[in-house]
C-alpha cells in the first residue's frame, strides 16, 4: 500500500477537524459523512447523497437535503444549519453514478445507510468506504 493512501485512510479514520477543513466550530453540521474510494486512495469527489428521516406518523422517508461529495470526500453543511432530532436517518449514497463517472462497472448502483439517533446533542460521523464491488461503513467519531 503506498504511503500516500495509508496516510489518507488514517486522516479518515482519526477525522479532520472542522478548522483545518477551512469551516468555522458554528457551521459545522452535526451530522458528518466522508466517503473514500479506497480502490484507488482517494477521496470519493463528486459524489451525489441524500438525508432523509423517516417519518413515523406518515409512515414515508422526509428527504431533508441533497449534497454532492467535495473535494475530500466530504459533505459539509449536511443539514444547512438544522439540528437533529430523535429518529431514523437515512443516509443516501448515488454509487453507481459516481462509478460510471470513473468509468469502471461496479455491482451496487447506490448504498442506503440507515441509522437511529437516540441523543440530538451528540455529533454522529457516517463514514463510508467504498470500492466497485465492496462497501463498507461504522459510526465514527
Amino acid at each position: 500500500m503506498s504511503r500516500g493512501r495509508l496516510q489518507l485512510i488514517q486522516q479518515h479514520l482519526h477525522g479532520t477537524p472542522a478548522r483545518e477543513q477551512g469551516m468555522s466550530a458554528a457551521s459545522v453540521s452535526q451530522l458528518t459523512t466522508h466517503v473514500l474510494n479506497v480502490s484507488e486512495g482517494i477521496p470519493a469527489k463528486g459524489l451525489t447523497l441524500s438525508l432523509s428521516r423517516h417519518d413515523v406518523s406518515q409512515g414515508k422517508w422526509l428527504q431533508l437535503s441533497r449534497s454532492v461529495t467535495n473535494e475530500d470526500g466530504r459533505c459539509p453543511g449536511l443539514l444547512r444549519g438544522e439540528g437533529l432530532c430523535a429518529g431514523t436517518y437515512q443516509l443516501r449514497f448515488d454509487t453507481g453514478d459516481y462509478w460510471k463517472q470513473m468509468h469502471k462497472e461496479s455491482f451496487y448502483p447506490y448504498v442506503e445507510i440507515v441509522f437511529t439517533i437516540t441523543d440530538q446533542k451528540q455529533k454522529y460521523h457516517v463514514p463510508l468506504l467504498l470500492s466497485p464491488f465492496s462497501y463498507t461503513t461504522y459510526r465514527g467519531s
